[in-house]
């Protein structure tokens, strides 16, 4: 089978889904041979419509026809007129009884459903224990979910069977395929239970409840929707009486047919499949996101790696991420690094392209099992119309294909969960955040903690991912009087694929809050930058100009001074402002030294000026930082996918840049909350938790919405990937944020310098220094223990200025 690259399939799926969920193409008609994944997804989660195609349904009848007229030949065809499994050595004659035994037979699944829970003290002295116990009893779990499909899975497998069926090999009749075509389309949804599958011969078990629905078991039950959308639980007769169909009769061979089966493995497998490439997606924008968010390098996407490394999977990860950075303010744009800093990032960034390019190796195999997978004849026997209807006897259900598919997709789930766990602590930690404050807060460093609590939720995460990583098909059991020796377990390896998808979905939704706030941080830090510069120019000018050596210019001053006082506070985040403030330009007195005449005005002047440059620095960070709080927006600094992105989360999610009046419960003596009165003026103030906003990631995740938003970024990478290798090289420094002078005011012009809207251009003659200027300054912060003027050996009670 045929497949493009992994963007191709990707991008072709989405467009796919997107056309089919606007309406934009006429329902697909189902054959046996050209189902895609697109629609499984429109069908399983949107309530898509099929139509049946004419010339499969004349294949159906042809199929149905021979089966009769090999029993009228007087052959013996397993399962038609034999007993099934171990016990095919059995005969019969009366050969549709034989089918409805099959399903009653295979109709053996726990199916709880929720009941109420009375607990009255008072009476318990008048009832039976056994009383007490069955209507007092809280149920560990929710009854409905954790012993039956979700309504999605049954609606994929009805999909699926129908294909299979649909293909004209099965020997079903015409009126058994309509109506399940009918209950589909009807949303008349099966109860199937969740467990007792190995899909050895097939999914038998959960195809017979199925296959009893459209006969009109009374026994079973159905989901069918209310007016509302509430789902509402119905016996299988009922629902099929109120909307006019008819219950079937099997005839010979169908109950084996409808059960005997790949369909359900393969319909959980789909919906998995469809999560896991939406997240390998994902995986790459958020690192691209988390490179930015980190001053991190492009360097390591670099196509030549792959010139020299050519796996498919890596090279499209490092186009894809190369493309998202190429514009990005806040990425080292040329591979540099300063005296006393990595010169290469960590492995969770660095090595990313090697990491999920393996990945996506996998998911492409994945997807190509899958797509056979739903577009195959799973039953045994089959119709063979080549050969005049022989009766073909095979093992065509052994839906190991499922599970190999599920293995490789659940265990590069936990590969993307543990890069992006690295890549989110790295964030969290200020021992490795290249200057983000500790737990990403937009406030004092001791009076929030906020990212502290997710840093522990995605470890725990991460070991439940590591765990569910491990093999199902290991745990393979003889079975049915040992005819089953060997069993996929395709069904069981599905349901765990589902369970990481879920899992990992939960980690990457905190990755993105987690990022977008590191990327605000970024933002608002790059404000402060820009507007204090000048300010910091003409301090440093006017404090010491005249205390320089004759003929010395004031120049290569300022430029060692502004670089260690930004690295001073890159390494204090830990600290409050106001301490940080003083710290940092305390550190700087040695520097100062070096360069001033020895006098005793010159060192006046300079306590003078540290008093002054802490107090006017923490000034205009304390107005900064507020400022930005109240209309927070880093669009401006990020790539193109991270703009994305991070418009798609505060905008279409409603997620804000989160400081402590974000999270804060209200008060009792707050005036604006009425405690205890329900309403929408109390859900207004009532105040959200961490959980509350990681939950609409999570959600969008959920429901599928962030995904095409996704796939908007893979699109942009790939229709400028060119471009954006052209233009690799030709990025001003004047957006390195690395360079710690953004697109300050020039220093040269003083406290006349031109105000900030004026320096966007791009052109290096709006630095405070040039590039050049700040490689070879060698300007570092000092943290000399003997030093008395060490920064760590401050006296608070001395040196502390008052807060702003």
């Amino acid at each position: 089978m045929a497949l493009g690259s992994i963007n191709q399939i990707l991008l072709t799926h989405w467009n796919n889904l997107s056309e089919k969920l606007k309406g934009d193409t006429p329902n697909p008609e189902i054959s046996g041979s050209s189902l895609d994944l697109a629609t499984v997804i429109d069908i399983a989660r949107y309530g898509g419509s099929i139509n049946l195609s004419t010339n499969s349904i004349k294949d159906v009848v042809e199929s149905a026809n021979m089966v009769q007229a090999s029993l009228d030949r007087g052959e013996v065809v397993y399962g038609v007129n034999t007993g099934f499994g171990g016990s095919a050595d059995t005969r019969t004659r009366d050969v549709e009884e034989l089918q409805k035994n099959l399903l009653r037979m295979l109709q053996f699944g726990i199916i709880s459903n929720r009941k109420p829970v009375k607990t009255n003290l008072l009476t318990r002295q008048n009832e039976s224990l056994s009383d007490i116990i069955s209507r007092s009893t809280f149920p560990l779990d929710d009854p409905v979910s954790a012993t039956s499909m979700p309504e999605s899975w049954v609606r994929a497998s009805i999909l699926i069977r129908l294909n299979s069926l649909a293909s004209g090999v099965s020997g079903v009749k015409e009126s058994t395929i309509r109506t399940l075509h009918q209950i589909l389309e009807c949303g008349i949804i099966p109860q199937v239970p969740i467990k007792g599958s190995i899909s050895a011969s097939g999914d038998l078990s959960p195809l017979s409840y199925i296959g009893g629905v459209i006969q009109g078991k009374p026994g079973l039950n159905v989901w069918v929707r209310g007016a509302d959308g509430e789902q509402i639980l119905k016996r299988a007769d009922v629902a099929l009486a109120e909307k006019s169909i008819k219950p079937v009769l099997l005839g010979a061979k169908e109950g084996l047919a409808l059960v005997n089966g790949t369909a359900v493995s393969a319909a959980v497998g789909s919906l998995a499949l469809h999560d896991a490439l939406g997240q390998a997606a994902l995986s790459q924008v958020l690192t691209a996101m988390s490179v930015e968010a980190l001053c991190g390098t492009d360097e390591s996407f670099d196509s030549f790696f792959g010139e020299v490394r050519p796996h498919p999977g890596q090279i499209e990860v490092a186009q894809n991420i190369h493309a998202f950075l190429a514009r990005s303010a806040l990425v080292q744009h040329h591979g540099n690094s300063e005296d006393g800093e990595l010169r290469q990032d960590r492995y969770a960034v660095r090595t990313a392209s090697q990491w999920i390019g393996p990945v996506l190796d996998d998911l492409h195999l994945a997807y190509q099992q899958i797509i056979i997978e739903i577009n195959s004849t799973t039953d045994n026997p089959l119709v063979n119309p080549r050969e005049g209807g022989k009766m073909m006897h095979g093992g065509n259900f052994q839906a190991k294909a499922v599970t190999s598919a599920m293995e490789k997709t659940r265990q590069s789930l936990q590969t993307i969960g543990r890069m992006l766990f690295a890549q989110c602590t790295e964030m969290i930690n200020p021992a490795t955040n290249r200057g983000l404050p500790p737990n990403l807060v937009a406030g004092e460093p001791s009076k929030s903690f906020i990212w502290k609590g997710t840093d522990i939720m995605i470890a725990a995460l991460q070991a439940e991912l590591g765990f569910l990583a491990n093999p199902v098909g290991t745990h393979v059991m003889t079975a049915e009087m040992g005819n089953q020796a060997i069993n996929s377990l395709a069904l069981i390896s599905a349901r765990y694929t589902l369970e990481a998808v879920q899992t990992l979905s939960q980690l990457s939704a905190a990755h993105l809050v987690a990022v977008c706030q590191a990327l605000d941080i970024r933002a608002m830090n790059l404000g402060f930058i820009e507007t204090f510069a000048p300010v910091f120019n003409a301090m440093v000018d006017e404090a010491f100009k005249n205390y320089l050596p004759s003929g010395q210019a004031i120049e290569p001053l300022q430029l060692s001074l502004w670089i260690a006082f930004q690295k001073a506070l890159d390494n204090l985040t830990s600290l409050d402002s106001p301490k940080r403030f003083f710290v940092a330009t305390e550190s700087l007195q040695p520097l100062v030294l070096k360069s001033l005449v020895p006098s005793s005005e010159s060192v006046s002047a300079l306590y003078g000026w540290t008093d002054l440059c802490s107090s006017r620095s923490l000034e205009i960070f304390s107005m900064n930082r507020q400022a930005y709080a109240a209309n927070p927006d880093a669009s401006q600094y990020l790539g193109v996918a991270s703009c994305r992105m991070y418009r798609f989360l505060r905008d279409n999610l409603g997620v804000p840049f989160i400081d402590n009046e974000t999270i804060a419960t209200p008060s009792h003596e707050n005036s604006e909350f009425d405690w205890g009165i329900e309403g929408a003026k109390q859900e207004a103030a009532k105040g959200v938790t961490m959980g509350d906003m990681i939950c609409k990631v999570f959600e969008s995740m959920r429901n599928g919405e962030i995904y095409h938003t996704v796939m908007d970024c893979i699109s942009d990478a790939n229709t400028n990937t060119f471009l954006a290798h052209k233009n690799f090289n030709e990025i001003d420094d004047s957006v390195s944020y690395q360079s710690s002078i953004g697109k300050a005011e020039t220093l040269e012009a003083g406290s006349s310098s031109t105000p900030h809207s004026e320096t966007t251009s791009g052109n290096d003659s709006f630095l405070p220094f040039s590039p050049q200027q700040v490689a070879n300054s060698g300007a570092t912060t000092p943290l000399n223990k003997d030093d008395p003027l060490d920064p760590l050996k401050t006296d608070d009670s001395n040196t502390m200025p008052e807060p702003y």
